[in-house]
């Protein structure tokens, strides 16, 4: 059907498919054909077109082609046309609705490709969203390290500030212990002195019962216990200034607390240490009290003190471990916060990929859509309806598609342009193909000709040279001996076997010399060499005339008179007409005629002959 089933139906289009006239007289098509309305259906106005096409069997198309009607056309199951003018189109001949189809199926192919990269374009802007949100939530949780980085880093600070103070505090308590040690050393003197002294008191008071003495006894006891009670007092501030450091670091570890969860178990406990500090430090002011209330329990208060004082030192040495221990948390979370930095480093990296990625699919997008309009002259929306696959069908792969767009692309670049004079060209081009060939044979055959003529000439040609070479070697031969009254000389060919390809030398032999070449020889020799091959060239195959110019120039005398009986005797062996033009009056002497010119007058020449023979028949009758 080709183009015509682009027309419409509809009467007002430009190009449309009218009712259909009445076809009861149309031809009826070929007894093998079976017409292919009764398998297509459709528009009535495709009836009478369809009854004129007929299915067959391919086998059958080029019998029954003859027997079709005007209009009538033979079809088969592969695609395969025979028309009644005589067309004929195989099965996987290329036609413009094919291209057409395919092009559609490509459409079609792309707007799956499309839809596809929409998909593809949709999920990368979710990814890219969700990895924008988990990017600005690491942000955030970066902010958030950060920030309590710089808390952490400012109770680390205060922390290592209080651990100084409670250094200095715990040096403190050392000296205040070394001083409450020398305190005690001094009342246990004091108690002892005391005591002796209230032994003596009583030994006196028991001797004297003097109630003076015992007065200023009493007096010295009194003065002694308000030192011991300022003594007290003294030991109750260093206590209370101790208590004032611990209420103070634990203020400040409940800062550290506050500032970040991981310190919270340690202040805890710090506070609990603090609670013991605090009431052990009630416990040495019960003591102290005690102490002063009842001098005589100063060793085993002592010994309690001393005890304290150790726990107090492994409470410190525990601290100090646990600093220790918040320190490498510290440590643990600066590198975690690293990693941190650098999976947001990562993450920000990835992301500018993604971008770049989703940019260069948006611009691919818009290259294919202009492509689509270019190519197909249809908005790219509209490529899914024009390529007739539904939305919920599955895409074909995507490397087979490929490969047969890159197919059909090659396959409509050799098909070129739509040329409506293919087939007269065709015919053309076929009636000048069949001239060349015949003139290829034709000239096949004549240099097939040519060369058996030649290969006969070059045969014919070695055969008479050969005889040639032989009778002019024989003649060369017997008129170098004439003119050189003996010695021996010969032709021969050099270079090549073939006489047609060969050179020529001649090998002279002058009397007694030896054989050498003709470039070896004198002047004269070589002059009477040659004459003898041109004399023995002309014996073979004499000339009306010759004409020797200057030949005898080179000779003396006694070879002159040699050379003019070699003209006598080839006149007489020869029809040969000889003109010698020469200055020797050997050789002007035995001619039968001269010729000359004279100059008479100055600037006149005149041409003067003399007829020898017939003068000398003229001396002879006188």
């Amino acid at each position: 059907m080709g183009d015509d089933l682009e027309a419409s139906g509809d009467a007002g289009a430009p190009v449309h498919w009218s009712a259909a006239l009445d076809g009861r007289d149309d031809p009826a098509l070929p007894q093998a054909a079976e017409p292919l309305s009764r398998y297509v259906s459709g528009s009535a106005l495709l009836k009478r077109r369809l009854d004129q096409v007929g299915l067959i069997d391919a086998a059958d198309g080029p019998a029954l082609m003859r027997a079709l009607r005007p209009g009538q056309r033979l079809v088969t199951l592969d695609g395969a046309l025979w028309r009644w003018d005589g067309f004929v189109a195989a099965a996987d001949a290329p036609s413009a609705a094919a291209q057409r189809l395919a092009q559609r199926n490509r459409l079609a192919e792309l707007d799956e490709e499309i839809l596809q990269a929409k998909g593809e374009r949709n999920g990368w802007r979710r990814d890219v969203d969700a990895l924008a949100s988990t990017l600005e939530a690491a942000r955030q949780a970066e902010r958030s390290l950060r920030e309590e980085w710089r808390r952490a880093q400012h109770a680390i600070g205060l922390a290592q500030a209080d651990l100084d103070k409670a250094q200095r505090a715990l040096g403190d308590l050392a000296t205040r212990r070394a001083g409450l040690d020398e305190a005690q050393s001094r009342l246990t003197t004091s108690l002892r002195e005391a005591e002796a002294a209230l032994n003596a008191a009583r030994q006196f008071l028991a001797e004297t019962a003097d109630e003076a003495g015992l007065s200023a006894e009493v007096t010295t006891r009194q003065s002694q216990l308000a030192t011991l009670r300022e003594r007290a007092d003294q030991a109750r501030l260093r206590l209370s200034t101790i208590d004032s450091a611990a209420t103070m670091r634990a203020a400040r570890l409940d800062q550290l607390a506050r500032d970040t969860q991981s310190w919270q178990r340690r202040s805890a406990g710090a506070r609990a240490q603090l609670a013991t500090l605090d009431q052990r430090t009630s416990e040495v002011e019960a003591q102290l009290e005690s102490l002063v209330a009842s001098p005589e329990g100063f060793s085993s208060r002592q010994a309690q003190l001393d005890e304290q004082i150790d726990i107090a030192r492994a409470d410190h040495q525990t601290a100090g471990d646990r600093l220790s221990a918040a320190q490498t948390t510290w440590r643990d979370a600066d590198r975690a916060l690293k990693l941190a930095g650098d999976a947001l480093n990562a993450v920000r990296i990835e992301l500018t990929r993604i971008e770049e990625r989703v940019k260069g699919s948006i611009a691919q997008r818009q290259q294919i859509e202009r492509q689509i309009e270019e190519s197909l002259g249809i908005p790219a929306a509209r490529t899914l309806e024009a390529s007739g696959i539904r939305p919920e069908e599955a895409l074909p792969n995507e490397h087979a598609t490929e490969q047969k767009l890159e197919r059909l692309k090659s396959e409509r670049e050799r098909l070129g342009g739509v040329n409506l004079s293919a087939e007269q060209e065709a015919v053309e081009v076929q009636q000048k193909l069949d001239t060349m060939i015949a003139d290829r044979d034709d000239i096949i055959d004549a240099i097939a000709k040519l060369r058996s003529a030649i290969g006969q000439l070059n045969r014919e040609g070695r055969a008479r040279l050969n005889e040639a070479f032989g009778r002019v070697n024989t003649f060369f031969q017997e008129l170098f001996t004439t003119l050189f009254g003996g010695g021996t000389a010969e032709l021969s060919f050099v270079e090549s076997d073939d006489p047609l390809e060969a050179g020529l030398e001649i090998i002279a032999r002058p009397p007694g010399k030896k054989p050498q070449t003709m470039t070896l020889l004198s002047g004269g020799e070589q002059a009477l060499t040659a004459m003898s091959l041109i004399f023995a060239v002309f014996l073979t195959n004499p000339a009306p005339i010759c004409v020797l110019d200057e030949v005898d120039a080179p000779l003396d005398d006694a070879n002159v008179e040699r050379f003019c009986n070699l003209l006598d005797s080839m006149r007489q062996r020869t029809d040969t007409r000889f003109m010698v033009i020469t200055h020797n009056p050997i050789t002007m002497a035995r001619m039968d005629r001269l010729f000359g010119v004279t100059m008479a007058e100055r600037g006149v020449s005149q041409l003067v002959s003399v007829d020898l023979t017939t003068a000398e028949s003229f001396r002879e009758a006188v």
